[in-house]
């Protein structure tokens, strides 16, 4: 059982090594932390291989720590849509230097830079199991969830590109977006489908305009 150490007088109801490890200037948070290793270490080593003190060592963490956060390696699965949004709000801050971007790009874009570093990051095997785990499980599905913020991005791109006449409104903003996710959990299913044999990324550069193609006004594509 882990104890909430505390400083004489101090008030807090988080345990003291958390406290420590969270004003560590400059880093993320230590949950982000433990997750951000574990994802890269399970791409380099393999789940089975990777062990918890491999994360712990990684995160510069604790073990109480990641025990206060998961319970178990297996919980750590469950935070795959943790790790892509992580890099959702990483390609956020790029479009946000390019506001004169078209839209429907800007989708493209998007998808382009999700599925490359799927490709280059995240272990296919375990990528291929956990999807279709989403597909048999009875709770949350974590993948699907509208408050992620892969679905609140998208949302306001194809918001923005239908105010701006690049994205059709003959469909709704959040029928656009889910229809744009459909395609993309396709892509990604037939790569793993397919082990790997051929470039997610780049074939995701030549389909995926494809398959948005009727949503696309006033540009050639």
């Amino acid at each position: 059982m882990i104890e909430n150490v505390m400083r004489p007088g101090a008030f807090c109801t988080r345990p003291y090594f958390l406290q420590q490890e969270v004003v560590m200037a400059g880093k993320p948070s230590v949950k982000n932390r433990i997750v951000d290793a574990a994802w890269k270490l399970f791409y380099e080593k393999g789940y089975d291989d990777t062990t918890v003190e491999d994360i712990i060592k990684l995160s510069d963490t604790s073990k109480g720590s990641f025990y206060y956060y998961f319970g178990s390696k297996d919980a750590l699965l469950d935070t795959l849509a943790t790790i892509l949004d992580e890099k959702y709000v990483e390609m956020e801050k790029e479009l946000e230097k390019q506001p004169e971007m078209d839209s429907f790009d800007k989708l493209m874009y998007l998808n382009y830079h999700s599925h490359l570093f799927m490709e280059t990051k995240i272990d296919m095997s375990l990528l291929a199991s956990l999807y279709s785990t989403q597909l048999i499980a009875k709770g949350a599905r974590n993948l699907l969830d509208q408050n992620r913020t892969y679905y609140k991005l998208v949302n306001r791109i194809v918001e923005e590109g239908q105010r701006r006449g690049q994205i059709g409104r003959e469909k709704s903003v959040w029928e656009i977006t889910r229809y744009y996710s459909i395609c993309e959990r396709a892509l990604v299913s037939d790569w793993c489908l397919n082990r790997g044999e051929y470039s997610l990324a780049e074939y995701s550069r030549e389909y995926m305009p494809i398959l948005m193609e009727h949503f696309r006004v006033g540009k050639e594509a």
